[in-house]
């Protein structure tokens, strides 16, 4: 863990800075030196620094507004930083706590404070850690599916706005289709739930393997259906895409209990031309008139693709 935890030491004395570089290094810490602020905040330009141990009286930029500058900052993680001081005032301390510094060392610093502030500095970047990943984590289970392991409705709602907005700003089409699985019921009746949500897990996978990237939103609107967005797509484009995931999900053979269950999918493909409407289209316009192409796909026999454009 210990390379978790570099430290960068602000010092315009090349002898402090050696002595406390030694002390450092001596217990495991990785010690990067700068000699002044200015040169510590490019340090913190090019890589992150959880611990900072800055003397407070140094030429060009000092301790005190180094803190300040870094707490206008934002950084990958928490910085806490050390300022170093032989003012002994309590109101001259209290001064660098309300810049920004998280803690005190009052030299000449032993070694054995040193370490012992250090080791709580560790506990608190440490907590501060796992806070940051329980809410990703949590944040991460809202606006996904459970079962299939893609973006939920949820998620849709929220981001489908943006892709609509995106391409009226760029003038570039923006395609969305609806997929399902045909006569899913009957693969609930014929071999169980638990294989419905095999054959959903396998329908999702086989559909992720078509997202870019970057680009295009997959989402499990409900039940079996799906939702594809795909982003400067336009009508040629998006039907190729969806033909080619068609053919993939036509090429599924998903094992259960002994038995192979083949599934098809239908999809409804709608292609909005922002220059062709000259408004702003509404989540549910699109959704809409995609879900009438897949209609049109269901009544013209399943396992096919019908597109509209917008």
């Amino acid at each position: 863990m210990q390379e978790q935890f570099k430290v960068l030491l602000v010092e315009d004395s090349r002898t402090q800075a050696l002595r406390f570089q030694f002390m450092l290094e001596a217990h495991g810490f990785e010690a990067v030196v700068a000699s002044n602020g200015r040169e510590a905040l490019e340090h913190l330009k090019r890589e992150y620094f959880p611990i900072i141990i800055t003397d407070w009286v140094m030429p060009e930029m000092d301790g005190v507004e180094l803190c300040q500058t870094i707490r206008s900052r934002k950084y990958d993680g928490y910085v806490f930083i050390f300022l170093v001081t032989s003012k002994d005032d309590p109101n001259d301390i209290v001064a660098g706590l309300q810049a920004g510094a998280d803690d005190y060392l009052t030299k000449p610093v032993s070694e054995l404070e040193l370490m012992a502030r250090l080791n709580t500095a560790k506990r608190i970047i440490d907590l501060e850690r796992s806070l940051k990943k329980r809410n990703e984590e949590v944040l991460h289970l809202s606006v996904t599916d459970a079962l299939t392991e893609v973006h939920n409705r949820s998620y849709f709602n929220t981001q489908c706005p943006s892709f609509i907005a995106r391409s009226v700003r760029s003038k570039k089409p923006v395609s969305c289709m609806i997929c399902d699985v045909d006569h899913f019921k009957n693969v609930n009746d014929t071999y169980g739930h638990l294989a419905g949500d095999r054959v959903l897990q396998e329908f999702a996978a086989c559909l992720k393997q078509q997202v870019r990237q970057g680009l295009d939103l997959l989402v499990r609107y409900g039940g079996e259906e799906f939702v594809f967005i795909l982003s400067d797509t336009d009508s040629e484009g998006s039907l190729i895409a969806a033909e080619r995931m068609r053919q993939s999900i036509e090429q599924l053979s998903i094992d259960w209990e002994g038995q192979t269950i083949e599934i098809t999918a239908s999809f409804g493909v709608v292609t909005y031309l922002p220059q062709s409407i000259g408004h702003l289209l509404s989540v549910e316009q699109l959704m809409a008139a995609a879900d009438q192409a897949l209609y049109s796909a269901k009544e013209a026999g399943r396992n096919c693709v019908r597109h509209v454009t917008l």
